[in-house]
C-alpha cells in the first residue's frame, strides 16, 4: 500500500512540475520587489506598519512583482506572521517556504544545522544536543520529542497574499524497502484585503534502515484570520496522527564498529533488534482561537489644499433646479444672491472631514483546547526485556493515557504610540486552564479501570513592550498562579534589542533575553500509569534562570551568542537497569539487562554554559558557513551534553544561463564524546544513562552530506549524498541507535499563484 502511494505522490509533483515548468516558460515579470503600501495592504491590523523600519522584511516580498499568463496579470506576493499563543499578538516572519540555502537539509530529522540526536529513520524521536536550543514544551509530555513534523502555534505562519498562493513539497531517499517519503501541502488565500483562510498538511512515512523502525505522521493544519480595523480575529486549529515503531536498538555495538568480529558481513536490514513488535501511538487534536476589539476615537487627517474639493461654480449650485425655477430665481437679484448664499452654505455642511480611526488599546481573548491519546502497545516482546511488569503478560500490553486542556484568557491592552508621549504598549491578562488526565488503574494485577486526574489553575499576568522605531526593541511580560493546583508557579520573561548603525550599510545588533521560572514539572512527569513504567511521584517546583546575550554583525556575518542557566530541582527521566547477565564483571551488551526507566529530581544547582559562534564567509563564488558551539554542564551524570558542537558547509554558489540559481558543495556535523542521553521505548522520551551500570560514549564522529539546491523561479530541487563516509566507527547519535548508512536523498518545492 505504502508503495502504491510513494509512486502516486512522486507522479502527482513530477507531474506537476512538468506542468509548472511549461507554464513558467510564458511568465513576464515586471516591476521591482518592494514592501507593500497600506493601500496594497488593504492597510493590514490597525494601523500597524509592517516596514523594515520596525521589523524587517519577509524573505519574500510584496510588491508590484506580476506574473502574466494568457493576457492576465496575476499579482504575485505574500506577507506572513505568526500570532502568540498567549495573548494573540502579532509577530511579522519570514517565509520559510521560498529559502534556498540549506534547502537539502529540510527533510533531516536532525534538523537544518544536525544539532539533533535522534533513532535513525526520519520522524522519530529527537532531542537537541545544544541546551539553549531546546524547544519549550509541547502542551503534552508525549509530544516534545517528534518536533520535526509537529509546528507548534508559536512558529505556524498566517498568509496575507496578493493571490492565491499554494506551496507542494515531495521528498524521497532509499529503496521501497528502506526508504523516506513525505508529502507537504500549503495553500493560502485571502476573501479580501484584511481577512483570509488556508490549509496545510504534513505526511510522513519511513520504512526505516534498521529493523522495526518504520514511522508513520499525518498532521494537518486549518486557519483563518480577519484583521479590520476595530476587530481582529485568528482561528487554528491542528489533528494529527504519529505512529513509531520501536525496536530497541540493535543487539550488540559491534555490529557497527568492529563487523569484523561476526563470521559474515550484515547489511543495516540484517542487524537483529531487542524489540520486533513495539509502537508508540499519538492522537492529537489542538484548537485555538484569538480575537481582540481596538478601543480609540477618530481623528481628522491633514489634508493639502492641492488635494480639498473645490466649491462649484455658481452655474453648479444652481443646476438643482428646474429650468422654470432657476427662470424665477434668476428674474430677482436679491433672491438669486440669496439663493447662492444658500447653496454654498449647504455644501460646506455636506462636506465630511477625513479621519482615520486611532487605536488606544484592546479588549483580547485568547482560547486554547487541546486533546491527546496516547498508546504504548506491544506483542511477543522478550521476557527479559522489561524490568517490571504492573499488569497483564509482559509480552502482550496495551497502555493508554488520555489528557485534556481548555485554557481560557482574557487581557486588557495599551497600544503603543497612539500618542507621542505613549512609548510603550501595556497589557493586563487573568488566565484559567482546566485540566484532566486518564491512565489505567490496577486491582490484583490487573486493570480495573481507568483513574481520572483534574487540575485547576488560575493565573495573572502582564506584559510591557516597545516594538517601534529602529534603536530599541523590548518586551518583558509575566504570570503567576493564585489560585487552583499550581498556587506558586510563577515565570518572569524579558527580551531587548539594540540596533546601531556603524554606517550606512552595516549595523551591529546587541539582543539580550532572560527569564526566571518557578514551575511545575509536567504531569505525567508526576503520575504515569503502565505495564512497564509506574510512578506517582511527589514533586518539587523546578526554578530555572537564564540570562543571555547575541552580539549581530550582518554585513561580517558574524554572530556570537553567549547564555548561562541556573536549574534547581531538575527534573529528568533516568534509565534505572538490572543486570541479568551471566558473567560477574557487567557489559555494555543491552541483552545482559532488564530495562526500567523512572523520574529523577535533582535538588542541587546545575549550571549551563554555552556559547555559539556563526561565521559566514564569500569569496566569489565561494561560500562557507560555520556555526561553532561550546557547552559546560556542573552535572552531566544529570544534564549530559558535548563540550564542542560543529556545523560547516562549504558550498560553490553560481547562476546558469542567468535564471537557475546553483549551490554545490558539501556539509559536516560533529560533535565530541559525551554520556549521551539514552532512550525508552516504554515511555517515548530520551533518559539519562544509568549511572550504576556500564555506560555508552558516543560522539567523535564526523557526518559529511554532499548536495545540490536548485532554484529556478518559483521551483525548488535538491539532490543529496548524506552520510557519504559511512564505515566502521562511533556512528550513533543516541547509544544503541546507529546512524543511517549512506543515501541518496531529493526533493521538490514549487510556489503556485493562481
Amino acid at each position: 500500500m505504502h508503495k502504491i502511494t510513494r509512486k502516486l505522490l512522486t507522479l502527482l509533483v513530477l507531474a506537476s512540475c512538468t506542468l509548472g515548468i511549461q507554464a513558467q516558460g510564458n511568465l513576464q515579470r515586471k516591476g521591482t520587489d518592494r514592501m507593500a503600501t497600506n493601500d496594497q495592504l488593504g492597510q493590514i491590523g490597525n494601523n500597524n506598519s509592517f516596514g523594515d523600519e520596525q521589523h524587517g522584511s519577509n524573505r519574500m516580498t510584496w510588491g508590484r512583482d506580476t506574473t502574466k499568463t494568457n493576457d492576465k496579470e496575476v499579482p504575485i506576493g505574500i506577507f506572513q506572521w505568526t500570532i502568540d499563543e498567549r495573548l494573540g499578538d502579532v509577530i511579522p516572519a519570514e517565509n520559510n517556504d521560498t529559502v534556498v540555502n540549506h534547502y537539502n537539509n529540510f527533510n533531516n530529522t536532525d534538523g537544518y544545522n544536525g544539532e539533533y540526536s535522534y533513532l535513525g529513520n526520519i520522524g522519530s524521536a529527537r532531542l537537541s544536543r545544544i541546551f539553549m536550543n531546546r524547544e519549550e514544551n509541547q502542551p503534552f509530555l508525549f509530544l516534545n520529542p517528534l518536533s520535526f513534523a509537529l509546528t507548534p502555534l508559536s512558529e505556524f505562519r498566517f498568509s496575507n497574499t496578493l493571490s492565491p498562493v499554494t506551496n507542494l513539497a515531495y521528498h524521497s531517499a532509499g529503496s521501497d524497502q528502506t526508504g523516506e517519503d513525505r508529502f507537504r501541502a500549503y495553500f493560502a488565500s485571502n476573501i479580501n484585503k484584511i481577512s483570509g483562510f488556508g490549509l496545510k498538511v504534513d505526511y510522513v512515512y519511513g520504512r526505516g534502515y534498521y529493523n522495526a523502525s518504520q514511522n508513520s505522521f499525518i498532521n494537518g493544519n486549518l486557519f483563518g484570520y480577519y484583521r479590520g480595523e476595530k476587530y481582529e480575529m485568528h482561528a487554528w486549529t491542528q489533528v494529527g496522527h504519529q505512529k513509531n515503531a520501536e525496536n530497541g536498538g540493535i543487539e550488540d555495538d559491534k555490529y557497527i564498529s568492529d563487523p569484523q568480529s561476526f563470521p559474515q558481513n550484515y547489511g543495516s536490514r540484517d542487524i537483529p533488534t531487542l524489540l520486533a513488535q513495539a509502537y508508540n501511538r499519538n492522537d492529537f487534536q489542538s484548537y485555538h482561537l484569538s480575537h481582540r476589539y481596538y478601543l480609540g476615537y477618530n481623528e481628522p487627517i491633514e489634508v493639502p489644499d492641492s488635494l480639498k474639493p473645490v466649491m462649484p461654480s455658481d452655474d453648479e449650485l444652481l443646476k438643482v433646479f428646474k429650468d422654470s425655477t432657476l427662470n424665477v430665481i434668476k428674474s430677482d437679484s436679491v433672491r438669486l444672491a440669496l439663493t447662492i448664499d444658500s447653496l454654498k452654505t449647504d455644501w460646506k455642511n455636506k462636506q465630511v472631514a477625513p479621519t482615520r480611526f486611532v487605536a488606544m488599546g484592546s479588549i483580547l481573548h485568547t482560547l486554547r483546547i487541546d486533546n491527546l491519546m496516547h498508546n504504548h502497545y506491544s506483542s511477543n516482546t522478550p521476557a527479559d526485556y522489561y524490568t517490571n511488569r504492573y499488569f497483564g503478560t509482559l509480552k502482550d500490553a496495551e497502555n493508554e493515557a488520555d489528557a485534556f486542556r481548555i485554557r481560557n484568557t482574557l487581557g486588557l491592552a495599551m497600544k503603543e504610540g497612539f500618542r507621542k508621549w505613549v512609548k510603550m504598549g501595556i497589557t493586563a491578562f487573568a488566565t484559567h486552564s482546566y485540566e484532566s488526565y486518564k491512565m489505567p488503574t490496577v486491582d490484583a494485577d490487573t486493570i480495573s479501570g481507568m483513574k481520572k486526574y483534574v487540575e485547576n489553575d488560575f493565573s495573572v499576568g502582564g506584559q510591557i513592550e516597545k516594538t517601534q522605531g529602529s534603536f530599541l526593541h523590548y518586551n518583558a511580560n509575566g504570570e503567576i498562579s493564585i489560585l487552583g493546583d499550581h498556587i506558586g508557579a510563577f515565570e518572569v520573561n524579558g527580551t531587548a534589542d539594540l540596533n546601531f548603525g556603524i554606517s550606512k550599510r552595516d549595523t551591529v545588533q546587541l539582543a539580550a533575553n532572560a527569564y526566571y521560572k518557578n514551575l511545575e514539572p509536567d504531569f505525567f512527569m508526576e503520575h504515569y500509569h503502565s505495564q512497564s513504567a509506574w510512578w506517582d511521584n511527589e514533586i518539587k517546583f523546578e526554578q530555572r534562570l537564564r540570562i543571555e546575550g547575541t552580539l549581530t554583525n550582518k554585513r561580517s556575518k558574524t554572530s556570537l551568542r553567549v547564555g548561562f542557566e541556573n536549574l534547581t530541582n531538575h527534573c529528568y527521566f533516568a534509565m534505572c537497569n538490572s543486570y541479568i547477565g551471566e558473567e560477574e564483571e557487567k557489559t555494555l551488551l543491552p541483552t545482559d539487562y532488564s530495562h526500567s526507566v523512572r523520574v529523577m529530581q535533582h535538588e542541587e544547582g546545575i549550571q549551563v554554559i554555552g556559547a555559539t559562534l556563526k561565521q559566514d564567509f564569500k569569496l566569489g563564488p565561494l561560500n562557507w558557513e560555520n556555526e561553532l558551539t561550546y557547552q559546560y554542564s556542573s552535572k552531566q551524570d544529570v544534564l549530559p551534553l558535548p563540550t564542542l558542537n560543529v556545523y560547516s558547509n562549504l558550498y560553490l554558489l553560481f547562476r546558469i544561463a542567468k535564471v537557475l540559481r546553483v549551490e554545490l558543495g558539501a556539509d559536516i556535523r560533529y560533535f565530541t564524546k559525551y554520556m549521551a542521553p539514552d532512550y525508552s521505548p516504554a515511555i517515548g522520551q530520551f533518559a539519562t544513562q544509568d549511572v550504576n551500570n556500564p555506560r555508552v560514549e558516543i560522539g567523535n564522529y564526523p557526518i559529511i552530506n554532499a548536495f545540490a539546491n536548485l532554484h529556478i523561479k518559483h521551483c525548488r530541487i535538491y539532490i543529496a549524498a548524506n552520510h557519504v563516509n559511512a564505515g566502521n566507527g562511533h556512528m550513533y547519535l543516541a547509544p544503541h541507535y546507529p546512524i543511517n548508512p549512506m543515501s541518496i536523498r531529493w526533493g521538490v518545492s514549487w510556489n503556485f499563484f493562481n
